[in-house]
C-alpha cells in the first residue's frame, strides 16, 4: 500500500530504508526539489502523471509553500495512491537526504540541482536528472550535463 510518511528533523525516519531495502539495486528514483522549492499544483499534478506512467519506484519529497495546508493525498491526483501502490513513497517536508542517496537501492535523481544535491548524487554515483528551477540552479544543471552525471530536462513548459 502506497503512504506518506509525515517527517521532521528530529526523526531519523527508519520507514525510508526499511521501504528501500525492500527494493532491487538501482531500481529506485529519488525525487527532490530542496527546501525553498514548491511545485504547483499542475506541477505537482504532471510529475505525478509521469511517475505513474513511468512504472518505476520512487520516493518523493514532497514539500508545500509555508501557509499550505494540505496533506499529500489532497495534493496528488485524485487515485494517485492507489494506482501507485508499492512502487512509491511519499515523504512529506523533509526527508535525510544523505541517507537515500547513499542507499543502494537508488538508481537515479530528479532534482532541481541544488548544489548540495548536485555534490551528494555525484559522490555516491546517482546519475541526476535535472530540472533546474532558478537562481544557481541552471547553472549547475549545465556543469551536471557537461561532466557526464546527468541530463537536463524541462519537465513543467507545457503545462499552461
Amino acid at each position: 500500500m502506497f503512504k506518506a510518511l509525515a517527517s521532521n528533523q528530529e526523526g531519523e525516519k527508519t520507514e525510508i530504508t526499511e521501504w528501500l531495502n525492500k527494493k532491487d539495486t538501482s531500481s529506485v528514483i529519488f525525487v527532490s526539489f530542496g527546501t525553498e522549492n514548491y511545485l504547483s499544483k499542475e506541477e505537482r499534478g504532471e510529475l505525478a502523471l509521469g511517475l505513474l506512467l513511468s512504472k518505476v519506484n520512487f520516493i518523493w519529497v514532497l514539500r508545500f509553500a509555508q501557509g499550505e495546508k494540505i496533506s499529500a493525498k489532497e495534493a496528488l491526483p485524485e487515485g494517485f495512491f492507489d494506482m501507485v501502490g508499492e512502487r512509491g513513497l511519499i515523504v512529506e517536508e523533509w526527508a535525510p537526504q544523505k541517507r537515500i542517496s547513499s542507499h543502494p537501492g537508488i538508481g537515479g535523481f530528479l532534482s532541481h540541482c541544488g548544489w548540495n544535491s548536485v555534490l551528494e548524487s555525484m559522490r555516491f554515483g546517482d546519475p541526476i536528472i535535472a530540472m533546474p528551477l532558478y537562481m544557481d540552479q541552471p547553472l549547475n544543471a549545465g556543469f551536471v550535463v557537461e561532466v557526464g552525471a546527468g541530463l537536463k530536462i524541462h519537465l513543467f513548459e507545457y503545462l499552461i
